[in-house]
Parts: C-alpha cells; sequence; structure tokens
C-alpha cells in the first residue's frame, strides 16, 4: 500500500469516528448518573456506594414463593440500601440451598443481598423475630 493511499485511508477512519455519535465527540461525566435514579440518587452518589457484590445491612421481607429445584426465592422486601433499590417483590438466587429448607410462603425474613453475575442474590437469611 503506498503511503499517500494509506493517509487516505486513516482520515478517513478518525473521520467516521468522530461522526459516529456523541461517546466519541464528547465526554459525559463519569461518576454522575443520577439522571436515573430519582431524586435521592444525588444524595446517595456523593457518599461512597457500597462496592459491587457488597450488602451492608440487613432487608426486611416476607416469602412470597419458594423454589427448590432452581434454588430461588421470591421475596416481597423492603428498602436496601446497599444496591440502591427501592421495596418491591423479585426473585432471588441463594447461595446456600439450605436457606430454601429453613423458610416457607409467608414467613417474616431478615437478609442481606448482593449483585453478581448480572443477577441478584440472598447471602445470609434469618428469621425475623
Amino acid at each position: 500500500m503506498n503511503t499517500r493511499l494509506f493517509a487516505v485511508s486513516l482520515t478517513v477512519a478518525f473521520a467516521a469516528l468522530a461522526s459516529s455519535g456523541p461517546a466519541w465527540s464528547q465526554a459525559a461525566p463519569a461518576a454522575d448518573h443520577s439522571a436515573h435514579h430519582g431524586a435521592g440518587a444525588a444524595a446517595s452518589a456523593s457518599a461512597s456506594p457500597a462496592p459491587l457484590g457488597a450488602a451492608a445491612e440487613f432487608a426486611s421481607g416476607e416469602v412470597r414463593r419458594v423454589d427448590k429445584a432452581a434454588g430461588k426465592l421470591t421475596l416481597r422486601h423492603g428498602e436496601i440500601k446497599a444496591l440502591d433499590m427501592p421495596p418491591m417483590t423479585m426473585v432471588f438466587q441463594v447461595i446456600d440451598a439450605a436457606f430454601l429448607d429453613r423458610v416457607k410462603v409467608g414467613d417474616k425474613v431478615r437478609f442481606r443481598a448482593d449483585q453478581h453475575g448480572g443477577g441478584y442474590r440472598v447471602i445470609e437469611l434469618q428469621l425475623a423475630p
């Protein structure tokens, strides 16, 4: 390949990258993604967030379904601050299948959860007093 053809190819490639969208032509703020988290996100963004996979405190919940075959537990839970998660009902994987033997539908529980591999899992589970 001659030098002139190479220079033209590079120029075309850089022009294509520069015009391909805002990701290449503008620098977005790295840490501020509060726009899609609602009103309390700006305050929580300033505090040091829990590392991915960490869960600092227990959340309260109620067992809605126990799926021993899949190793999953459906919980209606309150806010999980460590995961920046509002109250909802959702399915969690459990890290210990023995958790599923200790609970039944309707039980009130306290649990710790983390985020792992694109999903959420219960890493500690206790029956609530």
